[in-house]
């Protein structure tokens, strides 16, 4: 019965738990009534019995030579039903009657007179069932040698108990009834929110989240998370749940959207290494195929300087590859204080150098102090050199490129400026990924001239390895490369502001 009920809902446990407790409640109830009532009724019926004997005691005791003497039931004022019994010392009946309505009394038969024996005559009450005459409550009294038993019916208290069972009974039945009907409305609608509780759950559960569906779950709503409520903690916490299930659905969906496009970067970063790699290869292996055949079909000086400059392109490659690589793996750079105006300028005077048809312009504001920063001399240096060297290479003989250095209180902002004709919109999302160029072929003009698609990339990895940043803002007319260092320190009070602007 136990595993039957604890099967059922919820819903149906509470009603039957309460519909038990209900009907244990009135039936404790009805049965202390029902005792309370009988107690009641029997007192006064023994006090009653009690005054009868005493009475009948006193009438017989008018005549003690007459031991079977029965007179006194003709007496005025002697209840109908009432019996009466004279009995020797050892309780034997001597003779017997009882007072009929209307009519002399009567006197027992022997199967009456035989349910009355055995009665001590000491004034105590009790129940005996008188044939054809129904129960009695009897008592038997010796008052100085005169011994009388009288009895009074007792049909009039089991009638007022039993019908007092009865009105218990339909009242009980009525109530349990009605408070059945009420508890299972009240118990329904109680439980409302914790169906519509459960409801959202089993829609979740439907939810194809194996398929990486992470949004659009279903919530519960708001109604049904209050926290005072044991339905609405389930709730709230149920939201809390499904949003842990969403964050983690889409943290593992970036994981690996990112695994993908770091898996695609890979692919396309060996592809395109293998393919700069094997140009240089192939030009080397057919210059020393060519001096293998022979002298007379090239001229060997052509051969060796061609072949130093394929092996000095390569080289340089791989020692970009190695420097992504490292960077790629965090390894620590050398840290030193470096002073990026100098660096700057010297970097432009460097790019001057070589590329003699351009325009080069330097500017220093250092209002808020030295613009000193915490770094590897070298890797900055490589950052500048690059970004000029990506103005020269890109723009027309003749266009301004513009350098300028700026501290500011937490940063040192390099900006590298040009005039010429700008990056194409579609390149300028993944300017600084790796192997990205403008001209989609793979000729190139020169070892000196680079054109990898390494460059930007570099410069992008050693400032993020210094904890700057580096963006660019390009437009037809204007191209400004955006590099931000993070100072050493505050700067100094009193420190002399330098501002020029002049071509170098």
């Amino acid at each position: 019965m136990t595993a039957r009920l604890r099967s059922r809902s919820l819903r149906t446990r509470l009603l039957v738990f309460i519909t038990a407790v209900l009907v244990c409640v009135c039936a404790a109830m009805a049965l202390t009534t029902v005792f309370a009532q009988r107690a009641y009724l029997l007192g006064n019926l023994d006090n009653r019995v009690n005054d009868a004997v005493e009475r009948n005691a006193g009438g017989a005791s008018l005549h003690p030579e007459l031991t079977r003497d029965l007179t006194f039931l003709n007496e005025g004022g002697q209840p109908a039903g009432m019996l009466a019994a004279r009995i020797d010392a050892k309780g034997n009946i001597l003779s017997a009657a009882v007072v009929s309505h209307d009519a002399p009394p009567r006197s027992l038969t022997t199967a009456q007179t035989a349910a009355l024996k055995g009665i001590a005559p000491d004034g105590s009450t009790h129940t005996r069932a008188v044939p054809g005459l129904g129960t009695y409550r009897v008592a038997a009294l010796d008052a100085s040698g005169i011994r009388v038993l009288t009895g009074l019916p007792m049909d009039d208290v089991l009638d007022t108990i039993s019908g007092l069972v009865a009105v218990e009974i339909a009242v009980a039945a009525v109530g349990l009834t009605a408070a059945g009907c009420v508890c299972a409305v009240v118990i329904r609608r109680q439980l409302r929110p914790l169906g519509r509780v459960a409801a959202t759950a089993v829609e979740v559960s439907h939810a194809p989240l194996g398929r990486g569906q992470v949004t659009g779950l279903t919530r519960v709503p708001e109604r049904d998370t209050d926290p005072g409520s044991e339905a609405g903690q389930v709730g709230a916490a149920l939201n809390r749940m499904i949003d842990h299930v969403e964050a983690s659905l889409a943290e593992r969906q970036r994981s690996e959207e990112q695994v993908r496009r770091s898996e695609e970067r890979m692919r396309r970063f060996l592809a395109d290494a293998s393919h700069e790699l094997r140009t240089p290869l192939a030009s080397i292996a057919g210059y020393a195929e060519l001096m293998n055949r022979g002298t007379d079909r090239i001229e060997p000086g052509l051969a060796w300087r061609r072949v130093n400059a394929e092996s000095a392109r390569m080289r340089s490659l791989v020692e970009d590859l190695l420097l992504l690589a490292r960077l790629d793996e965090g390894r620590p750079l050398q840290t030193a204080e470096v002073d990026m105006a100098a660096l700057v300028a010297e970097a432009v005077w460097d790019a001057r150098a070589a590329g003699a048809g351009h325009v080069w312009q330097l500017e220093i504001d250092l209002d808020d102090g030295p613009a000193l920063v915490l770094g590897d001399e070298a890797r900055l240096h490589q950052v500048v050199a690059n970004l000029m060297a990506n103005a020269r290479v890109h723009t027309p003989a003749g266009t301004t490129v513009t350098a300028s250095v700026e501290s500011t209180a937490t940063a040192c902002v390099i900006r590298v400026r040009d005039d010429g004709p700008g990056i194409p919109p579609a390149l300028l999302p993944t300017v600084f990924e790796r192997f990205t160029r403008a001209d989609t072929s793979r000729t190139r003009a020169g070892v000196l001239e680079g054109g990898s698609g390494l460059g930007l990339a570099i410069a992008s990895a050693i400032t993020t390895a210094h904890g700057g940043r580096i963006d660019v803002q390009s437009t037809p007319g204007r191209t400004e490369f955006t590099l931000e260092l993070p100072v050493t320190e505050l700067p100094p009070a009193g420190t002399t502001t330098v501002a020029r602007t002049a071509p170098v």
